[in-house]
């Protein structure tokens, strides 16, 4: 076993993983056809966050993936949830973190999630995201050797 398994604190347990991938030219497409859908999909913070972008649709995709990857990650069904009960931001330090409305943090909830680690990336022309849903540490002592 490693010296870092045996430091007290060590990361919790691994709730869920998601990935999921977009198409970033199709997933343009569709919000060209449906102007509406973006406000169904995205806060208005996370839609003024990736307005800042010199092209915001590879943002809006990859935030997209997240949305799905989240909701892999709690073992649910797509669209077991509002997409837009699921926020993806950026945080000061450039990480992305989520936010979650009621019915996602009540799936979180239940499952034991206390954490979240989430990385986002794009290279044309595929926007993808894997989310991690972690639960408590394991105490050292009740590890199994």
């Amino acid at each position: 076993m490693s010296a870092v398994a045996d430091v007290a604190g060590s990361a919790g347990v691994l709730v869920g993983v998601g990935i999921d991938a977009v198409d970033v030219e199709r997933f343009a497409r569709v919000l060209r056809r449906r102007p509406t859908l973006a406000d169904r999909l995205f806060s208005t913070e996370e839609r003024v966050e990736a307005a800042r972008s010199d092209d915001p649709i590879p943002l809006l995709a990859a935030r997209f993936a997240a949305k799905e990857a989240v909701m892999k990650a709690l073992g649910t069904g797509l669209w077991a949830f509002p997409l837009r009960d699921v926020g993806v931001l950026r945080a000061s330090d450039g990480t992305s973190t989520l936010r979650l409305g009621p019915k996602a943090a009540a799936r979180a909830e239940q499952l034991g999630v206390v954490g979240w680690h989430v990385s986002l990336t794009f290279e044309a022309p595929v926007a993808m995201a894997v989310v991690l849903a972690e639960g408590p540490p394991v105490p050292i002592e009740s590890r199994v050797p």
